[in-house]
């Protein structure tokens, strides 16, 4: 492992210590709540739209579970700042691991996504395309 390795590892753990838009919005756009129930990580995303109903003005997230989980919250939080909606649902796993920077092993991809399933549920449901009972579980 190279130096880059020690500075995603270093980032992920800011992030995990240092959460950035951990809470809740007052009044969200939308809502939505996944688990990981194999390991326990739970995560809530609130995603305010700005007045066009697709652009992502703003996004919190509250949870509790591993460094993986909640780091990859935080920055995927930041991250959707500004993105449209489609651009969050064309997201996949190799955007997440690329965020994140370091090798997740095949046991952790699922706390390393769970906030990116979370927030692409959420979307999912205000427009209307899932059911509105959905629950988002990585398992």
């Amino acid at each position: 492992m190279g130096m880059g390795s020690d500075m995603y590892r270093q980032q992920i753990l800011d992030h995990y210590k240092n959460p950035r838009n951990y809470g809740e919005l007052e009044d969200p756009t939308f809502t939505h709540v996944g688990e990981n129930p194999m390991c326990g990580d739970e995560i809530r995303m609130d995603v305010r739209l700005e007045d066009d109903e697709e652009t992502i003005e703003y996004v919190a997230f509250k949870g509790d579970g591993c460094a993986i989980s909640q780091a990859s919250a935080s920055m995927l939080s930041s991250k959707l700042q500004g993105k449209t909606l489609e651009e969050l649902l064309e997201m996949d796993r190799d955007d997440v691991v690329d965020m994140l920077g370091v090798d997740i092993s095949p046991m952790r991809i699922k706390c390393a996504v769970l906030a990116e399933k979370v927030a692409q549920d959420g979307a999912e449901i205000y427009r209307g395309e899932l059911d509105k009972e959905k629950t988002t579980t990585e398992e």
